[in-house]
């Protein structure tokens, strides 16, 4: 199984689109990337526009060498609502449209599904279901909520499993703080878990202090039961430029980022956005 993180906020936007070929199959899980609109008062700068067109083009590079198409949820980071021709000739798995879905994900599901349904190969309600392909095996979670609580909707997590590897990604579970997140992980016990992490930079009112103890304690639980290979941690989390010390620097023995799963540098473009624009408005004194 070879595993290829495309984009993820450690890798500079709003993401975390993954490729995943194994079996005879290429798998494309999420083929979305966006910018934070706003953080620190400021808009995105330049060089998260510049970061943004590149990873969309890697996205499309490797949807057309994909057949398949994992959609977790409505989104836009985790699809592109634009972009319909990465759809075509593919099996595609989404997140039930009706059920377990807020109002806004499921008006965008909708329109979605409209503009892809005649030029896909196969088109499947993903939740609770697995689906097997000469020695690759697909196993999807039944819905879970984004975060703490519905307000933001269900994702549905994925298992990729094959002869030799079990590869989970958990979608936006927002570092798993409640139980309903672990169960899917502890039962299948994968390999390489890769993982959403808790919405730090939104502050304790939308993400209380007691939420984050509880996925500090929950992401102990997982690396303790399962002890995987690989427990990568990023999107919401690595947005807070002080990530490692506020989960008690589990990185330093236990969890990676997306970046460094994938052996490159870390790029905080929008953890570090107002020294961006800072040494933007320098240089533009300096002429």
């Amino acid at each position: 199984m070879k595993i290829e993180i495309l984009a993820s906020d450690s890798l500079g936007v709003r993401s975390m689109a993954t490729c995943v070929e194994a079996g005879g199959h290429k798998i494309l899980i999420d083929p979305g990337a966006a910018l934070g609109p706003k953080r620190y008062g400021l808009p995105p700068h330049r060089f998260e526009f510049e970061r943004l067109r590149f990873i969309r083009d890697l996205i499309k590079r490797r949807a057309k060498e994909s057949d398949i198409i994992i959609i977790t949820h409505y989104h836009h980071d985790h699809y592109n609502p634009e972009d319909f021709e990465i759809y075509e000739g593919k099996i595609v798995y989404l997140k039930d449209p009706q059920k377990n879905i807020n109002r806004n994900q499921k008006r965008r599901a909708e329109l979605l599904i409209k503009n892809i349904k005649a030029r896909v190969k196969g088109l499947e309600v993903a939740e609770g279901r697995s689906f097997k392909f000469n020695g690759l095996e697909l196993i999807f979670s039944e819905a879970c909520p984004h975060g703490i609580n519905e307000r933001l909707g269900c994702v549905v997590q994925v298992l990729i499993k094959d002869k030799n590897l079990k590869f989970a990604y958990t979608s936006d579970i927002q570092g798993a703080p409640l139980k309903v997140h672990l169960d899917f992980l502890l039962f299948h016990k994968p390999d390489i878990i890769f993982m959403d992490g808790p919405p730090l930079y939104l502050g304790k009112r939308v993400f209380p202090e007691e939420a984050l103890k509880d996925s500090i304690k929950n992401i102990k639980l997982l690396i303790s039961e399962i002890n995987p290979k690989y427990f990568i941690l990023d999107h919401h989390i690595t947005r807070d430029l002080s990530f490692n010390e506020k989960v008690e620097g589990l990185y330093n023995n236990y969890l990676i980022t997306a970046a460094s799963f994938m052996g490159k540098r870390e790029l905080l473009l929008e953890a570090k956005r107002k020294d961006l624009w800072k040494a933007n408005e320098a240089c533009l004194q300096d002429n």
